[in-house]
């Protein structure tokens, strides 16, 4: 049992730093409107940039981002002396993403967690990370809608994983397995999103908020 301690504190703290919510932070400390009270009502960078101010919006999703990457790259560089694999690293970043999702610090209300699961992909695979971003840059540029973009980017995020693997790194079940957990949770968090799509109601990327 007490071998899986380390893996156990990773992934607890790994959580509790995805429950930051950086959209209400970054938010209240410039004195904004808390994003959960308009568009979208979605804590995260998309709807903070619908009040205007894209530097917060630039802030969060950074921020976000960073909150999944740092728990990852943190036991990839330093948790093989704990016997923390590559498949810790992989369940830590879920765990952020779960945190960005079901915050313990915000009532477990949290956001759709792109940036954050963005992150988590850089600090799993550098060359996935870029991949599926790329993905998500070309859906949005050529339609401008983040949510199509984040849908299609999870769609392929996985697929990429295992393409990849073929060539640029050694395929491991446990991150394959996070990949698509990540990726299907995304498809779900997104499910009003598909439906305002299909209804042609879906607000584009630079709306101002309602």
């Amino acid at each position: 049992m007490s071998s899986y301690i380390p893996s156990l504190i990773a992934i607890v703290l790994s959580y509790l730093v995805g429950s930051l919510s950086f959209a209400v932070i970054v938010s209240k400390s410039l004195g904004m409107a808390d994003p959960r009270s308009y568009g979208s009502k979605n804590p995260g960078a998309t709807n903070v940039l619908r009040s205007g101010n894209k530097g917060a919006a630039l802030a969060t999703l950074l921020l976000d981002a960073l909150k999944g990457w740092l728990p990852v790259f943190l036991i990839h560089h330093f948790g093989a002396g704990l016997g923390l694999g590559a498949g810790t690293a992989a369940v830590a970043g879920l765990a952020a993403f779960l945190g960005h999702l079901y915050p313990v610090f915000f009532g477990f209300q949290g956001g759709k967690g792109v940036a954050t699961a963005a992150g988590a992909l850089v600090g799993i695979e550098p060359l996935l990370g870029l991949a599926t971003g790329v993905t998500w840059l070309i859906i949005a540029v050529f339609f401008r809608y983040s949510s199509l973009a984040s849908i299609v980017a999870a769609f392929f995020a996985p697929a990429y994983y295992l393409i990849g693997g073929q060539i640029a790194w050694p395929l491991d079940l446990a991150v394959l397995l996070v990949l698509v957990s990540i990726s299907l949770l995304l498809v779900w968090r997104h499910r009003e999103n598909i439906r305002r799509l299909a209804a042609g109601t879906e607000s584009r990327l630079g709306s101002k908020k309602t």
